[in-house]
């Protein structure tokens, strides 16, 4: 028993390892771009004057649950309200889910027009997520045809022990994430991009996998000057045949409303960050087992730079 105990520790550590190498790696090279990004424009702008930055291919930097490819800015602080109720088939006696809430709220921060920070809470198992959001790849009107954007993130549960026979470390509540975006606005009024993203979880229940890899994919079609269908979907590719868990699929509604873009969706999932939607979706489309709900986006230029001054 020891020896196992010693091995699982051993394990932990070494994920720990990993993911703090993957951030500083992550950090320095945002770094390095950084650093050579000024003479780069310079060359680029000296070379030819038309090539413009393609912008809204999506109108949040969420398409649903999942990240989407774009961006808040520098500067900017994003407040986010993700309110997800209980299921629709409960029927009346729930009010059709409406009796039963889940939500998450998340601060994210511009560092950069092309660098986000974000910390959130969800009431689901009471998690603390954070995530480093970076674009090392912009579309351009007449140059790059597509964004490349590289996310990491954490999250810990924090939910208090009531089993005195089990116990919960930090390490053994955690869960990391690792994705890259490649996204495109083909027109005015579509926008499509890819996720390929990587879940590991320290500690799982007999039969699970601790790493899950799995496709996103998010999708916009604008309605309106003011609305948008959107849809977010994560198939799984290495679910064990003895998992209950479901893909992650959510189709909602953007409505942009001066200040802030409100969105109305439906979706099987109840957890609201990239290790709850992706590996703790119990619920299917096919049993009428969806959940209505709402994300608010309010964006605050906390520090004016040139380009929101203009």
């Amino acid at each position: 028993m020891e020896t196992r105990q010693n091995n699982f520790k051993s394990k932990i550590n070494f994920q720990m390892k990993k993911f703090v190498v993957f951030i500083l790696l992550f950090l320095l090279t945002a770094y390095a771009v950084k650093a050579q990004d000024g003479e780069l424009l310079r060359e680029i702008d000296n070379q030819s004057t038309s090539k413009e930055y393609v912008t809204n291919a999506f109108k949040s930097s969420r398409v649903i649950n999942g990240h989407s490819m774009e961006f808040i800015g520098k500067g900017i602080l994003d407040f986010r309200i993700l309110h997800r109720f209980g299921r629709v088939n409960d029927g009346v006696s729930e009010w059709f889910g409406l009796d039963q809430a889940s939500m998450r709220m998340g601060l994210d921060y511009g560092l950069g027009k092309n660098f986000t920070v974000g910390i959130g809470r969800t009431t689901f198992k009471k998690e603390v997520d954070g995530f480093l959001k970076w674009r090392p790849v912009r579309q351009k009107t007449n140059g790059t045809p597509f964004s490349l954007v590289l996310v990491t993130g954490m999250s810990v549960y924090t939910f208090k022990n009531t089993d005195p026979l089990e116990e919960l470390t930090f390490s053994s509540r955690a869960g990391y994430y690792y994705q890259a975006i490649l996204g495109r606005k083909f027109s005015s009024r579509f926008s499509l991009q890819l996720s390929p993203t990587i879940v590991y979880r320290n500690e799982v229940e007999a039969g699970d996998v601790n790493t899950t890899y799995a496709i996103g994919t998010g999708s916009r079609f604008k309605l309106s000057k003011r609305t948008a269908l959107v849809v977010d979907y994560f198939p799984v590719l290495n679910r064990p045949a003895t998992s209950d868990t479901k893909n992650s699929l959510s189709i909602g509604f953007d409505i942009e409303t001066g200040g802030h873009v409100f969105q109305l969706h439906f979706s099987n999932s109840t957890g609201m960050n990239e290790r709850a939607f992706i590996t703790d979706t119990h619920d299917s489309w096919g049993n009428g087992e969806v959940r209505f709900g709402f994300n608010l986006s309010r964006v605050f230029t906390v520090k004016r730079t040139r380009e929101t001054q203009n």
